[in-house]
Formats: C-alpha cells, structure tokens, sequence
C-alpha cells in the first residue's frame, strides 16, 4: 500500500484519525515512534519555532525547509498545513502544492481566509473569508495540476474559516465545503467548529471526510465518532504546550539558580530515552 491509499484509508475507518501536529524534524520524528499513523503539520507551531508568529509570516522557503527534514526521518505519510498558499496568485499557490507533492507529501491543508499580517497583503487587505467561487476555482486548479503532474490521490483538505469570520457559520460551512467538495477538494477542515449539532448537521451534508481540530471544549474522540468525523487534528496545541513547558521551566531556573527542576519532571526519563532512539536512528 502506497502513502496515499494509506493515507485516504486512515479517513475511511470507523473510528476517526487522531492526527497530530509536528513543527520540526524531532516533533515528527516522537510523533511517529509514539505510534501515531500520519501526521500534519501545524503552521503556528512551525513559525513559532523560527521566532515568528503565524499568518504566512515565515516564507514558504522557509516552510519547505522544515518540511524537508520532517520527510528526511519520518515513514508515515505526512500532510502539510500551507495557509493560504504562502503566494499572491493562483499559479503560485499551485507551483507551491506540487513542489510538496514531489517531496512526498500526501496532502495539504488550504484555507479560505486573507491572511491580515502576512507581508503581501498587509497594506490591501483587513482579513475575513475569500470568495467562494474564487476560492472554489483555486481549489479546482490545484487539483487539476495535481493530476497533470500524476497525483490524482493528494489529499486537499479545505479549511473553513467560517466559525471565525461568518455571522452564520454553520450555514456558510455547508455552503463552502459543498462547494469546494465539487470542486476537487479531498475532505473540509472546520477548525473553530465545538458544537455537537453543528459537527453533525456538516458531517451528514458534506459528501467526504470532516475534520475538526481540538480545543478545550473539544477533546472527546470516541464523541466525534458518534458525530461522523473522519479527522481530528492536535492543531498548534501540542507545540503550545511544550513552548509553555520550557518558558515555566526557563523561568524556574533563572528564578531558583538550581537545575534541579530540570530532573523532577516524572517525565524526563522517557524523554531521554526518546531522543537516544532519535539519535541512534537518524
């Protein structure tokens, strides 16, 4: 089995895809020895993780880059979150997704929102949903250069930003991602989107794979087999935690003027072990 049907199969059991969210070579690396089947990437954590915030504030040069080392030590397929295409035209966001293709990605994550702080479109644009037919026809390029290029499998996930932009989310989600569906998108992702009604009512309108990603009010998988979702994403939670980890434990060495905080961590031995096998393996 190749990566794509390996991938396309994980969304089509009973159970939904637990995917997590990596933001480096190592983080992809742990996630995948931690048994995990795929992984994605997250956009935040990756820009966090070169001193930047996120909204395409990194370049997608520099996004390949980590991307790069992730396929260098990783087996399982992995999906790369790009924003809004880290471009300015239609052509540029498809050259962007087959360079990804031809590294082995299997998938992409591509939202309808502006991107407010990104550098080409700060001085024209305030933020807010793109246009669905634009976006709609993006997506059916993107998808017709995939096949040209002979990746009728790449997986396009079509983020919905409505449940942060739209007055009435719930209905501008049906109406997107029906749309995007016919268009050749792969699934929706619906970040934003907690309410069970909500998630059920998308999942029994939308013809393909829903994703939703994990916030405080939305941890329950076994819940969200009940509600038809095929995916769930870790999102930028799991890099968020490990930044606050070392921001609290940066802060209590300065503070104590003591490593010892560094060893009380019931954690720290599985940690070490990790790494010696990330080590041993690379």
């Amino acid at each position: 089995m190749n990566a794509y049907d390996n991938f396309k199969k994980l969304h089509a059991q009973e159970a939904p895809l637990l995917l997590p969210n990596a933001w480096d070579a190592l983080s992809a690396l742990i996630l995948e020895q931690a048994g995990f089947k795929a992984i994605g990437t997250t956009s935040w954590g990756m820009a966090n993780s070169l001193g930047y915030q996120d909204g395409e504030m990194i370049s997608f040069q520099a996004c390949l880059s980590i991307v790069e080392k992730m396929m260098a030590v990783v087996s399982i397929p992995v999906t790369v979150d790009i924003e809004s295409g880290f471009a300015e035209t239609n052509d540029e966001i498809i050259d962007n997704v087959i360079t990804l293709a031809n590294l082995g990605v299997v998938g992409i994550n591509i939202e309808d929102s502006f991107k407010p702080f990104a550098s080409h479109l700060a001085d024209s644009v305030e933020g807010g949903l793109k246009d669905t037919a634009a976006h709609g026809e993006l997506i059916k390029s993107i998808r017709s250069g995939l096949d040209d290029a002979g990746y009728q499998d790449f997986f396009i996930n079509a983020r919905i930003d409505a449940y942060f932009h739209a007055k009435d989310p719930l209905q501008e989600t049906i109406t997107r991602g029906s749309y995007y569906i016919a268009s050749g998108a792969s699934g929706i992702f619906v970040p934003g989107m907690i309410q069970s009604d909500d998630i059920k009512a998308v999942t029994r309108s939308i013809a393909a794979p829903v994703n939703v990603m994990s916030l405080p009010a939305l941890t329950d998988i076994s819940q969200l087999q009940d509600l038809g979702v095929k995916r769930f994403s870790i999102g930028n939670a799991l890099s968020d935690l490990t930044i606050a980890f070392i921001e609290h434990t940066a802060s209590t060495l300065l503070k104590q003027s003591n490593t010892a905080a560094l060893y009380q961590n019931p954690a720290f031995n599985t940690q070490v072990s990790t790494v010696f096998k990330v080590n041993a393996s690379v």
